[in-house]
């Protein structure tokens, strides 16, 4: 099952949100269509072309946006001097709330990638009247077990790597929560500093999660990997903007809250969230999801199977 035929938005704008930022979205197929609102990771990384083609155009009226300072976004988070402090879950939550108002939708399906899958979580959680169901992929929670592992925890299997990952952090803080060791330097008023660490951050993240060519081409681009490396170090470096518990997930904790609304959770076999078994639990703590592992599949929503059954999933909502 392939993915939909590209297509190009009908409408889209820029949202005044408050606090200065402007949020960039489009919608794309059957203006009439079952809503569907498309979440990216990072955090920061922005929408894609490619997230249009997830759901059937013909079906769908499918809601692209650019979390705050990613993308088309602005001010962006490539910025320096962007007030990062107006960059929380909870600012994501209300704009998303504040866009489903602006479009006139009352409930829309809410399918996410990696972090976009921790925001649609959330949002959900908070908004359960507005969600009619979830479809997520690489599954995360951003809970600070997470953070632990992707940033520290791996660096036993990959030992090089992490070795040049610690060693652009000044020897004190490479005992503490290295996201927020990172987010720092990327913060620091000397440009030198800020485009070094933003480099090693992508490295890493490369290390650990090999991307598809076209992913990797952006951490070429020196904009989009200051705005991505200073978002995700300042998400991870605050537990998410979750609050307290978030040791082992709010998104967890709560997971009772999701009981009215069904979902797809779609995982790779090699996602390296997995040694965490937290999508296992997830899944097993809300009846109302159905768990899809593809084999050989890792952190991705682009590998063939993962496409399959992510189409799958949006095919089979459509009627709902």
């Amino acid at each position: 099952m392939a993915l939909y035929p590209e297509i190009e938005p009908y409408d889209h704008g820029m949202l005044d949100v408050g606090d200065g930022n402007l949020v960039y979205w489009e919608t794309c197929g059957n203006p009439h269509g079952k809503p569907a609102l498309m979440l990216h990771g990072g955090p920061g990384s922005g929408c894609t072309p490619a997230f249009r083609r997830y759901c059937d155009p013909a079906a769908y009226r499918i809601v692209l946006v650019d979390q705050r300072g990613s993308g088309r976004s602005t001010p962006r988070a490539s910025t320096y001097g962007t007030d990062m402090s107006l960059n929380t879950t909870a600012h994501l939550i209300a704009d998303l709330e504040l866009l489903r108002r602006h479009l006139g939708i009352d409930r829309w399906l809410v399918w996410g990638m990696s972090w976009g899958s921790a925001l649609g979580l959330r949002y959900a959680q908070t908004h359960p009247e507005a969600v009619s169901e979830l479809v997520l992929v690489g599954v995360a929670t951003g809970s600070d077990a997470e953070v632990a592992l992707l940033t520290r925890g791996l660096g036993k299997i990959f030992p090089e790597a992490f070795e040049q990952f610690l060693a652009v952090l000044p020897e004190g803080e490479r005992d503490g929560n290295l996201a927020a060791a990172y987010n720092r330097l990327l913060e620091s008023a000397d440009r030198a500093v800020r485009e070094r660490a933003a480099r090693a951050w992508t490295d890493w993240e490369t290390a650990i999660a090999p991307a598809p060519p076209r992913s990797i081409e952006r951490y070429e681009d020196p904009e989009f990997r200051m705005g991505f490396a200073r978002t995700v170090t300042h998400y991870w470096g605050n537990d998410h903007f979750f609050g307290e518990g978030n040791d082992e997930g709010v998104v967890l904790r709560d997971v009772h809250l999701l009981e009215k609304i069904p979902g797809t959770l779609v995982q790779g076999s090699l996602d390296f969230g997995n040694l965490l078994g937290i999508v296992w639990r997830l899944h097993h703590a809300w009846p109302g999801s159905e768990l899809v592992v593809v084999d050989e599949a890792g952190h991705t929503m682009g590998a063939l199977g993962v496409v399959d059954a992510l189409v799958a999933a949006t095919d089979k909502y459509a009627a709902h």
